[in-house]
């Protein structure tokens, strides 16, 4: 990987199963976290903090996060990372890229530039994304 790709933003966004909604914000709520929906995205805000931009946002697969999106989130897939011997669930890029694209917002399109210049984005993911998002694709590599 490209160290100077690597973009830092102070929010984390967890993909999630509505179905474990509940469970989730009850061992959020016992470390201190405060649940909260904002314009329609439901979050954890970590102890004390009040802003959205450095809050856990949590993603619910195989849902739309607005009804702009193209398609909606992927499933939630036992692939796995072990980072530090944690298992940690980890999105493959096919499933972050359609999900960027589908999302088009300008964060979405910067983080799409990203993952292409160091190649995640190779002939292989962009053949096999939905017509709608290769035609997003083409027009982000043209504007970048």
């Amino acid at each position: 990987m490209e160290p100077s790709a690597v973009r830092y933003t102070k929010d984390i966004d967890i993909m999630i199963n509505r179905t474990d909604l509940e469970r989730i914000k009850n061992v959020a709520a016992r470390h201190g976290f405060t649940f909260r929906n904002a314009t329609g995205v439901d979050m954890l805000l970590p102890p004390g903090e009040t802003k959205a931009m450095n809050a856990v946002h949590l993603i619910y697969s195989g849902e739309k996060v607005r009804a702009t999106q193209v398609t909606p989130n992927p499933p939630v897939r036992p692939e796995y990372l072990s980072i530090h011997g944690v298992q940690v669930a980890v999105i493959p890029v096919f499933d972050l890229v359609q999900m960027k694209l589908s999302n088009n917002r300008d964060i979405d399109r910067v983080h799409i530039r990203d993952l292409d210049s160091v190649g995640l984005i190779d002939a292989d993911v962009a053949a096999s994304l939905p017509v709608a998002l290769q035609k997003r694709l083409h027009e982000i590599r043209q504007s970048g």
